[in-house]
């Protein structure tokens, strides 16, 4: 058994073609990185859309990985999963627009990393309910290492909390443990 390493949160959200195959994907791509091990994974859950107008629900879910990388190396995994199953992230790409697959890495341990492209934590997760729900399940008395808050409190000052529906799980989604 591996020692050392650091416990991340990593928030799956997709709303073009088959999400809950996605999803599926993305944990078997998990599973097959030497340096990740996949600890338990949220319930899945149908969210409004963020973003431009137009666009199909989400399926949103948040799942927790032991990872032996950096937290700019599990961006890099996590780009290159997301590379995989079809993310455009090429410069006509709509800003929020509809994915079929978006990985954000929310925590990393209780690190604070600012970098020009990672933040970490995600530095809009206590804004969004699709994230906080999710994230929830895993984690409720987890603090926020910025804000200091539980993930509780946060989903508790949020709105639209009612509007996010619990979904079945995927065939071959894992329980949360």
């Amino acid at each position: 058994m591996r020692v050392g390493g650091e416990r991340a949160f990593v928030a799956l959200g997709a709303n073009l073609g088959d999400c809950e195959a996605t999803f599926s994907a993305v944990i078997e791509a998990f599973e097959r990185e030497p340096d990740l091990r996949l600890i338990a994974a949220s319930g899945v859950y149908e969210t409004p859309p963020l973003g431009p107008p137009g666009q199909d629900p989400y399926l949103n879910a948040v799942v927790s990985l032991h990872v032996w990388l950096s937290p700019y190396e599990l961006l890099a995994c996590l780009q290159a999963i997301e590379s995989g199953l079809g993310r455009d992230r090429g410069p006509d790409a709509v800003r929020w627009g509809p994915r079929a697959i978006d990985l954000d890495l929310l925590f990393f341990g209780d690190r604070c990393v600012t970098l020009p492209d990672l933040e970490v934590p995600h530095p809009r997760l206590h804004e969004r309910a699709f994230v906080l729900v999710p994230l929830a399940d895993l984690a409720p008395a987890l603090v926020h290492p910025v804000r200091g808050g539980t993930v509780e409190a946060m989903l508790a000052a949020q709105e639209g909390v009612d509007d996010i529906v619990p979904r079945a799980r995927p065939a071959g989604w894992p329980g949360a443990r």
